[in-house]
């Protein structure tokens, strides 16, 4: 049922509430005094607390307000001998749940207990959901232990509690709308919408209506209202992708968005404000078409103010074999098919393969592998033609210590990162296994 803590001066008083509360299934702990209870309170996971107003060590007014900051999920009850609305409307200001007065409510606590264990268990639901959401989609999730990808992040993690508009800029599948995402739930606007739009995807008419939204009768089609991304998105984040592509007149109806946090809709004749955060992204180089007249330098400026560059897969191949086990785990999973690891010649070609289409092609690469497996290990026949042909791609792989690092790095993965052990299954002296973990940047 929950746990109640009831701090109380009087001994009877306290007894009594004890008995009639652990009739009803909960678990009761007491205490006479502000110092007894915070103690109670540090030690045993307590759920509502009920709390006597005038206590010898202080006011039961006084401790709402730290108490709820330093337990947050407690709900506080007081009680009163005499009812006081001063006190009252300080106490529900800082959080109380309720106040009551002792004796004439006593036929109100057990319900007024139920109500408080409700919203106990609907917030740690939530707070359960928001913690689930934030490691699927927060930086947490964002795989790779490159310099490159490390420096994305430790920008990204700057910009994320502000509300400055960022630029992501990187080839397209390099994760733009992934790196968009988790920005937005480490931010303050995480409980609140997050939308996305590719502007590529759709013809200019289209774009307008789903960005913008439409009144009923602007044009042949249009039967009802259409609520746009901008004003879906409100007090939340609205992603924008390839905003590169963007036609002209767009551009400046984003441009008023951005600088007086309104728009029209198409056919309507007056102003919708918003309050949306922008993240854009885009594969082109925006300055470059400024200076082309493709792209309007003042919305390039605005857009501009916190850039973030996402590095391709080619320059940060050391990221491979861990974007490549995890979609291994991903796919293994999904399909119900038992294969938990890559031969040393598989994940010899992922490195000397160009990746063209970054972490989106390899994303595809592991999941054919996947099916096309017959054992427990993916192997190079598992791989496209392309892939396994990689040969001129990169010449540079084929020396010996990109082979030699593969192996100790998979040794390591399968020892747990027992040193000695590997150094055994390899067939070298622990001081020579130092030393091409050093030489190699072995982490």
């Amino acid at each position: 049922m929950g746990t109640i803590l009831i701090i109380d001066d009087e001994g009877k008083l306290r007894g009594l509430l004890s008995r009639v509360i652990s009739l009803e299934g909960f678990s009761v702990l007491q205490a006479g005094t502000i110092k007894a209870g915070k103690k109670i309170l540090e030690s045993e996971a307590v759920d509502v607390l009920l709390c006597d107003v005038k206590l010898p060590d202080g006011s039961g007014v006084d401790v709402v307000k730290p108490f709820k900051q330093k337990f947050p999920f407690l709900e506080i009850i007081l009680l009163t001998a005499y009812g006081n609305i001063p006190d009252g409307v300080q106490a529900m200001k800082d959080g109380a749940f309720d106040y009551i007065t002792k004796g004439d409510d006593n036929g109100k606590i057990i319900p007024l207990l139920g109500r408080a264990m409700e919203k106990i268990n609907l917030q740690k639901r939530i707070h359960t959901l928001e913690q689930k959401v934030s490691k699927q989609y927060g930086f947490n999730s964002i795989i790779g232990e490159s310099k490159e990808i490390k420096e994305a992040i430790t920008l990204a993690r700057k910009a994320a509690p502000t509300d400055a508009t960022i630029l992501l800029l990187g080839e397209t599948g390099t994760g733009k709308e992934v790196f968009a995402q988790a920005i937005h739930n480490e931010s303050a606007r995480a409980a609140k919408p997050f939308q996305a739009l590719n502007c590529s995807a759709l013809s200019k008419e289209l774009l307008e209506s789903e960005l913008f939204g439409y009144k009923a009768g602007a044009f042949t089609g249009a039967n009802q209202n259409k609520t746009g991304l901008l004003e879906e998105a409100n007090k939340g984040t609205l992603f924008l992708d390839e905003v590169g592509d963007m036609p002209a007149d767009l551009q400046a109806k984003l441009l008023r968005v951005l600088e007086n946090h309104s728009f029209i809709k198409v056919g309507d004749t007056s102003a919708t404000s918003v309050d949306v955060r922008i993240i854009a992204a885009t594969n082109r180089d925006l300055s470059q078409d400024v200076k082309d007249g493709k792209f309007r330098e003042d919305l390039y400026y605005r857009l501009n103010i916190f850039t973030i560059h996402l590095p391709p897969l080619r320059n940060r191949k050391e990221d491979i074999p861990l974007l490549a086990q995890y979609y291994l785990d991903v796919f293994s999973a999904k399909t119900n098919l038992r294969v938990h690891s890559m031969s040393d010649d598989f994940l010899l070609h992922l490195q000397q393969h160009a990746w063209k289409g970054n972490i989106r092609e390899l994303k595809n690469v592991i999941e054919r592998a996947v099916i096309l497996c017959d054992g427990t290990e993916l192997t190079s026949a598992n791989l496209p033609a392309d892939v396994q042909n990689a040969d001129g791609e990169a010449e540079s792989s084929f020396n010996l210590s990109v082979v030699e690092k593969l192996h100790i790095k998979k040794t390591l993965n399968h020892t747990n990162g027992n040193k000695s052990e590997a150094a055994r299954l390899l067939g070298i002296g622990t001081a020579t296994l130092y030393r091409k973990i050093d030489e190699y940047k072995i982490g």
